[in-house]
């Protein structure tokens, strides 16, 4: 994918990014942010900082003066919809996925129903009901998945709140207790490589895939820890699988991206047993922008610099979601 860079016009329009926020991400949001205002300042780009936290008089006045809003900032009320409702009440134009895409694609088990209804393979899943008896709800859940299996929020992103409960293990019960608070969810767990597919989309809406990332860990798991670099994760770029199952990878990340209405970028989460047969775990509608992060690690591999990634998201915002379904 050839991505041009920024001309004179494009860098002297002002442009605010949206980070930090106040959901359980908002260190990563902030990393995020931080890293992208300090490129875009390299580029020459006029962009200042906005903490979706801060007060609302402090936000509108901040996109006052903005051409365009980039957001570098994920998790709830950012990254599932009303950040961009709110965006687009404004008039302000912004960088990533619509209102659709994101909302749903936050929601995991709405997003399995239509990424499924795609064809894209994805793990059986029950929903954990709130008010049911958390013995029952167990028991449930073993029945309908087996053992192992994940139990995991169903609206949160990084891993968080991801348990997996094997065949030994007595404290099923005490993980879907959690569900009285969120909304959660049970998943058959599928044992194999972790791996993370990007997909870039042109302004004339070609998707464009790249080179699959895996990230390894000892024990399998890609856990919060291990994407915030507090435990041990290895990382290969391209993932070490074969041909058959890339082209799997590929058709599935852009079939995901297509069905949730995804736009400009987004990354999939996948988990690749030793059959080389791939699973659809979730999407990211607005992926972590660090310089080492999942998406600038396949886009380096790819030939496209992190100043060339940000250039094409940025551009991104030029086009009216609004006129989509």
């Amino acid at each position: 994918m050839h991505i041009v860079p920024l001309d004179p016009a494009e860098r002297s329009a002002p442009v605010a990014v949206i980070t930090g926020g106040w959901s359980r991400e908002r260190e990563r949001s902030w990393l995020s942010g931080s890293t992208v205002a300090g490129a875009l300042d390299g580029m020459g780009v006029k962009a200042h900082v906005l903490d979706l936290a801060d007060s609302r008089d402090t936000l509108l006045e901040g996109l006052a003066d903005a051409s365009k809003a980039f957001l570098a900032i994920a998790g709830r009320g950012a990254e599932d919809g009303r950040l961009q409702g709110v965006l687009e009440t404004l008039g302000v134009p912004y960088t990533g996925s619509g209102v659709l895409a994101s909302a749903v694609g936050m929601h995991k088990l709405h997003a399995k129903t239509l990424v499924s209804a795609a064809g894209v393979r994805v793990p059986a899943s029950v929903k954990i009901a709130p008010d049911a008896n958390v013995e029952e709800e167990a028991a449930r859940a073993k029945k309908a998945l087996g053992i192992p299996l994940i139990v995991k929020p169903v609206s949160e992103g990084g891993s968080i709140g991801l348990y997996v409960a094997t065949t030994d293990d007595f404290a099923l019960p005490s993980a879907i207790s959690c569900a009285k608070e969120e909304e959660w969810m049970a998943e058959a767990f599928h044992a194999g490589r972790s791996v993370s597919v990007g997909v870039l989309e042109d302004e004339q809406g070609n998707a464009h895939v790249l080179p699959p990332l895996e990230a390894q860990t000892p024990n399998g798991i890609y856990s919060y820890a291990a994407k915030r670099g507090t435990a041990v994760c290895d990382y290969h770029c391209p993932a070490r699988v074969g041909a058959e199952t890339l082209d799997d990878l590929e058709r599935q990340a852009v079939a995901a991206h297509r069905a949730l209405y995804c736009h400009s970028y987004s990354r999939h989460d996948f988990v690749v047993g030793e059959d080389g047969r791939a699973w659809w775990l979730e999407v990211n509608t607005l992926p972590g922008l660090s310089k080492t992060g999942n998406l600038a690690r396949m886009a380096l591999a790819a030939g496209i610099s992190y100043e060339l990634l940000l250039t094409h998201i940025l551009r991104g915002a030029d086009v009216d979601r609004r006129a989509r379904p």
